[in-house]
């Protein structure tokens, strides 16, 4: 239909599955973040997404719970911009307080069919710790610019992007006030152009950051790719992505220039440390090229699911609060008597041998290795993606629960498959615009 469309048409982009939304991915990106950090605990944690599931509920705050944190730290969202969670960011660095803070970036856009954004719109989510310590890099200058440049928007309620002419937005947005902002904060730091060692600026047309680096005098072989066709343009988290990138490449010393556009501009000036960076843990994830299952998932074709559908998942928000921790941590116990792990956590200890009463201690089964044990396909209960696939797993440690099974075909579950566990939406109560978070079991794919 859209024969304009080629020129973009091509390479992949990541999509989200049905149960998955900006909440779900930025759980994933802080989970990486934080593997390797376990004594750290965050005094603040900010969600940025222009694509939040509630308007009035802190999403951070599903987040935090679900990572663990407790309830000493402080939980913001921002919104509003592509680059609100690089402003976070720089301000996180620009003034320093005691602790550490996290700050997070997920999108999941809804593009309209046969537009551009449909072909480079990328689901996907960032995260960054800000703090003392060893660090992998270190604040050297910064530069902030406002402008109410509109070169795309969204209205309250709608689900689409409108964007304007491209040559406009590169010509009197990028090339004016980017370079302007890179020059300014260049200037601050006494840091010639030519010193910058990677350079790193989303942009999602054409060649812009490459014209842009041009313009500002950065060597042309400094721009770290944008990957915009083989992840496609994560929005807010785009350049939090990018910096993971520059900074894996970059040697110690190292100047790392990375600007964010939107509505303004924001320039950072980054040095590389001797401090190695923790391995990339890669999963491929699932290939998808059903065009109707993608316009099921972001909810642009209504589908007739017959009346097993027809539930009323309302959820009782006082239950819900009294489980917290069960649900959004995924907590069961340990019995501190002979050390048997179960979920739900209960005052008898579920040890035929043992049975002792009120042993329990709090252990999350969230971060734990396990496998299969068996597996069900069913065809005829109501899912979103079918088939419904649950079934028994084994957790290493100890631990039996019958979980639900996310992210997998038909024929690829089979008894003793590793697995993770993975932050997804159960349900949702389409009639009251609420939905339910809960664990599922994923195949641990590339680990």
């Amino acid at each position: 239909m859209a024969q304009g469309l080629k020129s973009v048409a091509k390479g992949r982009r990541t999509i989200a599955n049905w149960d998955e939304d900006s909440v779900t991915m930025a759980v994933e990106a802080a989970r990486a973040l934080l593997a390797d950090l376990p004594d750290i605990k965050p005094v603040e944690l900010t969600l940025a997404s222009t694509t939040l599931p509630f308007v009035e509920r802190i999403n951070a705050g599903i987040v935090a719970s679900a990572l663990g944190l407790g309830n000493e730290l402080a939980v913001r969202d921002v919104a509003s911009s592509a680059r609100a969670a690089f402003t976070e960011f720089v301000s996180a660095l620009r003034h320093a307080v005691p602790g550490h803070r996290v700050v997070l970036a997920a999108e999941r856009r809804v593009a309209r069919p046969a537009s551009t954004q449909e072909m480079i719109f990328g689901d996907g989510a960032a995260g960054v710790l800000i703090g003392s310590g060893p660090a992998i890099a270190t604040f050297v200058a910064s530069h902030s610019v406002q402008a109410d440049f509109v070169d795309h928007f969204r209205e309250s309620g709608s689900n689409y992007d409108y964007g304007w002419e491209e040559r406009w937005v590169r010509d009197e947005g990028y090339m004016k006030i980017a370079t302007g902002a890179i020059a300014s904060c260049l200037a601050a730091a006494g840091i010639a152009a030519s010193d910058i060692a990677h350079f790193a600026m989303p942009a999602p047309l054409s060649r812009v950051n490459d014209a842009v680096a041009k313009r500002a005098g950065i060597r042309p072989e400094t721009v770290v790719p944008t990957d915009f066709e083989s992840i496609g343009d994560l929005g807010g988290a785009q350049p939090l992505a990018m910096l993971d990138s520059a900074l894996r490449a970059a040697a110690p010393g190292a100047l790392i220039l990375v600007v964010a556009f939107g509505s303004g501009c924001d320039a950072l000036l980054l040095r590389r440390t001797e401090q190695p960076i923790a391995k990339r843990v890669t999963d491929d994830g699932k290939s998808e090229a059903s065009y109707m299952k993608y316009l099921s998932f972001t909810g642009q074709v209504t589908l007739e699911w017959g009346m097993r559908s027809e539930i009323d998942n309302k959820t009782a928000l006082t239950a819900a609060w009294r489980e917290c921790t069960k649900i959004s941590h995924f907590e069961g116990g340990c019995c501190s008597s002979c050390g048997t792990v179960q979920f739900p956590r209960s005052r008898l200890c579920v040890n035929p041998e043992c049975r002792a009463q009120d042993t329990q201690e709090a252990k999350s089964l969230a971060n734990l290795p396990a496998r299969v044990l068996s597996h069900t396909s069913d065809w005829l209960a109501y899912s979103p993606c079918p088939p419904f696939q649950f079934g028994h797993i084994d957790f290493e440690g100890g631990g039996r629960v019958l979980m639900e099974f996310a992210d997998t075909d038909p024929d690829e579950l089979q008894v003793g498959l590793p697995l993770r566990m993975v932050f997804r939406i159960k349900d949702f109560d389409s009639k009251r615009g609420f939905r339910r978070y809960f664990w599922k079991a994923t195949p641990a794919r590339g680990q």
